[in-house]
């Protein structure tokens, strides 16, 4: 099921996994390499809905498609429905294809100027938001994405969903927790699930999506029409192909080899670095090296030591000595406790 197309507006999606949209994470270079190795789908890392800041250039990086598979999918958040329909006209006439709302983040930055998840307390000027962007998109397709509600004792994921397909959302996203939860606990699918019921529109199920098993799992308590995955593929992003090839085999297919995860790895680095430069570059890479390794043997002692590295050529020069010597132990790549195997013919 996952592995059919999905149709959105005049767009059809190639798969049913979507790469969620994470701050500071989500990249162009990211969301290339994800959808390279299975994600049917990626929306941008969430772009201010205030005008003053779009010239920024952490918002003209954030609003860089160059080179990226069709759909662009932005995402825009903020807590004005004027200024979110400006934004909304800003985005496509710069590539937007999709327009994505943000009433889902949870951080205290985002939610304490009323914006992200913290719109899920009022409403009306969710429901005014939600309007005001649709109109503005015109014939580009809206989605929303959202969470639970704002706390346990809040739960209102059902009610601003029907007034959201009403206001004529064309795809809803939901993170099975509330705000109040952040990323803690765990995620639970039976609100997802009453929203499938209720809506026609089709409905992804987000949260704690972190094998194919789980995958399985949440599509079956759920009932949705695709699965999005945030923090699973940090550092692993085959994760949409191997669940891919679960679905549709039933059986798991073999860890990438090394040589591979060494190729995809400098590969995003590369783009990494051009986007953000040398300098930026050098540091923000450490957290998609830092994710890379973290299951390896030794892999706190090896994120340690390429934290010490100031330079990408000095970045990239450590990670093929790395992977070197870790190929010479793995044929595979390996999970944390795995002990070397003798490298097989394919």
């Amino acid at each position: 099921m996952l592995s059919t197309p999905l149709t959105l507006g005049p767009h059809e999606l190639p798969n049913r996994l979507f790469v969620a949209p994470m701050a500071g994470v989500t990249d162009r270079p990211f969301r290339k390499l994800c959808k390279r190795l299975g994600a049917g789908h990626a929306v941008s890392e969430m772009v201010t809905s205030q005008k003053a800041l779009w010239n920024s250039l952490k918002t003209s990086r954030r609003a860089d498609h160059t080179g990226e598979t069709a759909p662009i999918a932005v995402q825009i958040a903020g807590v004005d429905p004027q200024s979110m329909a400006e934004a909304t006209r800003y985005n496509i006439e710069r590539g937007a294809q999709i327009i994505d709302i943000n009433m889902g983040c949870p951080a205290k930055k985002v939610c304490t100027k009323w914006a992200g998840s913290a719109l899920m307390q009022d409403e009306a000027l969710a429901l005014s938001i939600i309007e005001a962007v649709v109109a503005a998109a015109g014939e580009v397709p809206v989605s929303l994405k959202m969470r639970t509600g704002w706390c346990q004792a809040q739960k209102n994921a059902l009610s601003l969903a029907r007034k959201a397909e009403a206001a004529g959302i064309r795809l809803l996203t939901i993170h099975g927790r509330t705000r109040e939860q952040g990323y803690g606990g765990e995620a639970e699918y039976e609100t997802i699930a009453a929203v499938k019921r209720a809506l026609a529109i089709p409905v992804v199920a987000n949260g704690d999506i972190d094998t194919p098993e789980k995958a399985l799992a949440v599509l079956q308590a759920t009932g949705a029409d695709a699965l999005m995955i945030g923090r699973a593929a940090q550092g692993r992003p085959w994760i949409f192909g191997d669940i891919l090839h679960f679905m549709t085999t039933g059986k798991h297919r073999a860890a990438p080899r090394v040589a591979e995860v060494q190729d995809w790895l400098l590969e995003h680095l590369d783009e990494h670095y051009g986007l953000y430069g040398e300098f930026t570059g050098t540091r923000s890479a450490r957290k998609h090296i830092g994710w890379t390794l973290k299951t390896l043997p030794d892999g706190e002692t090896l994120r340690q030591q390429m934290n010490a590295l100031e330079s990408s050529a000095a970045q990239q020069d450590w990670l093929r000595e790395t992977f070197a010597r870790l190929g010479q132990r793995f044929e595979r790549w390996p999970a944390a406790n795995d002990e070397p195997q003798q490298a097989q013919c394919a």
